[in-house]
């Protein structure tokens, strides 16, 4: 008989270790086992993002987004501090270039102070003073925003892990789940596990990973491509913090901007357009039973019908430079085609309904002895100490969820 843990987690991206890091925390006396597809940790989301801590001014009060990103900025700044883990609070602006953005300009405003954010509206002279190369005619200043070394969290989280004596296991893809009633049983690399709960951190997968235990998570993970484009190290000078534009409130992404790397660099992007596979970081890649899934969906096919346009204008932006680069000057007025050479992407898990709407907020769900993490795009790095710490206060070994 396998050893019976208290709790397994599928998972090794920032928040499945976190959440096993809030378990252990709250339950010190607790066995646990983390389950990882991968030959390492953070090989996806986490170890592809911009490595932005946010602030979170752009989400709805009161939600989960919300609650835990502010709450996570605070947590996330301290434990790199604790561990030793790079970090930087450069602040942010975010930067109305026409007239007709003010209106969501203002509303962000409100929007951040709703959240309980220190944000401050400046105009064109004091943007000069604190991003020279920037122009616009109002900004927010959003002060708490900075940049972390995510992975680096990720290394940390398992080392601790490892030395509390937890089961950590690279290389192992649940391919079976049976629940009954006395917990879960796991199928991994012709191995078995078994646990009294079980909770499905697996990102790009985690759709996958709840049906395979027979549940239905109301929704299937749609992946973006995030495409990026890097300033060479004599531009770097352009952009002192982050630089956002305002987003379209009709449109679930933020655009692209100028974001400052913990390794110096400065990122441009993302451009985000649909990927045919879940794991296609590189244009082109097609995953074929990824991409029957994706067209088989009514739900993206009631996406594409309501997105297409703005389908089409990150499609092309995708295919050309020069679209691409006056999406930036509009920002920067001074980056030209010659300052900009190609970086990793990224791909964000998206949770889209069958009627077509994207899932705003982190969905969490439960069933049996099983919690399934089923939308945890951004802010999910900043706020993944949180999402753990949430997790775990309604996490008791032996009992049931």
């Amino acid at each position: 008989m396998p050893q019976l843990y208290d709790f397994a987690i599928i998972g090794g991206g920032i928040v499945g270790l976190a959440t096993a890091h809030a378990l252990l925390r709250s339950h010190p006396h607790a066995t646990l086992v983390v389950l990882e597809k991968e030959s390492g940790w953070a090989r996806h989301q986490s170890g592809h993002n911009s490595g932005v801590i946010h602030s979170g001014i752009y989400y709805k009060p009161g939600s989960l987004k919300a609650r835990f990103c502010q709450a996570g900025n605070r947590s996330m700044r301290e434990f790199c501090r604790e561990h030793g883990v790079a970090h930087e609070i450069c602040g942010k602006v975010i930067v109305a270039t026409r007239e007709d953005e003010l209106p969501q300009l203002a509303r962000l405003e409100q929007r951040g102070a709703a959240n309980g954010l220190q944000v401050r509206r400046i105009g064109p002279a004091e943007l000069r003073e604190i991003e020279p190369h920037v122009q616009g005619i109002a900004a927010l200043q959003v002060p708490d925003a900075g940049i972390a070394d995510y992975v680096g969290v990720c290394s940390t989280l398992a080392r601790l892990l490892g030395e509390a004596q937890c089961g950590l296991y690279l290389g192992h893809e649940v391919t079976g789940i049976v629940t009954h009633a006395q917990g879960v049983e796991l199928f991994a690399c012709g191995r078995q596990f078994a646990a009294r709960q079980l909770i499905n951190c697996a990102g790009l997968h985690s759709d996958r990973v709840a049906a395979l235990g027979r549940c239905d998570p109301g929704v299937q993970i749609l992946p973006f491509r995030g495409e990026y484009y890097e300033l060479r190290p004599e531009r770097r000078h352009l952009v002192r913090h982050l630089v956002y534009p305002v987003p379209d409130p009709e449109f679930p992404f933020l655009g692209v901007h100028f974001t400052r790397m913990i390794g110096g660099q400065v990122e441009a992007g993302p451009n985000a357009v649909l990927a045919w596979a879940r794991e296609g970081y590189r244009r082109g890649s097609v995953d074929w039973t990824d991409a029957r899934e994706i067209l088989r969906f009514a739900g993206f096919r009631k996406l594409a019908a309501r997105y297409w346009r703005n389908g089409l204008e990150e499609m092309w932006r995708s295919v050309s430079k020069r679209a691409f680069l006056r999406s930036l000057q509009r920002l920067i007025p001074e980056v030209r085609l010659r300052d900009l050479v190609p970086a990793a992407s990224g791909i964000r898990a998206q949770a889209l309904r069958p009627d077509g709407t994207l899932v705003e907020d982190f969905h969490i769900i439960r069933e049996d002895r099983c919690l399934h993490v089923c939308n945890a795009p951004s802010p999910a790095a900043t706020a993944s100490l949180e999402i753990g710490r949430y997790i775990a206060a309604s996490a008791l070994p032996g009992s049931d969820p």
